[in-house]
């Protein structure tokens, strides 16, 4: 994805946030993490879905990752939010961690780009 910075016109360039950075940030500076991510028109891709930790903030335990998701998916319906992503996992070991709703919205919101398994690693 960071290659793909440099095919973009200015206006879709996006910013590359890794999941374990999000939710560390919540754990940090609690909800208006959520707002940061969730309600900012910026384009973003959130780097290694799904290896992130469920955060407490104060004893309240958050998916920060799945929430900021499904409010980008609403605002990405009504505003048309763009927002990207990187994984490793499959799509069953995601919806085993975010769930049904989460995945079905996945599927609507991302392209999926996918390279076999013995494809040389593209970080070279």
């Amino acid at each position: 994805m960071t290659l793909m910075t440099d095919f973009t016109f200015e206006v879709n360039h996006f910013f590359i946030r890794s999941t374990r950075a999000v939710a560390a940030e919540f754990h940090e500076e609690g909800y208006q993490t959520l707002q940061k991510y969730s309600n900012n028109p910026k384009i973003y891709c959130f780097d290694d879905l799904g290896v992130e930790q469920n955060m407490k903030y104060y004893g309240n335990e958050c998916n920060t990752i799945a929430e900021i998701l499904l409010n980008r998916y609403e605002l990405m319906i009504r505003q048309g939010y763009v927002t990207h992503a990187t994984t490793n996992l499959s799509a069953s070991d995601l919806e085993s961690i975010y769930g049904n709703r989460l995945r079905s919205r996945m599927r609507e919101m991302f392209n999926l780009i996918s390279f076999p398994n013995d494809s040389p690693d593209k970080r070279k």
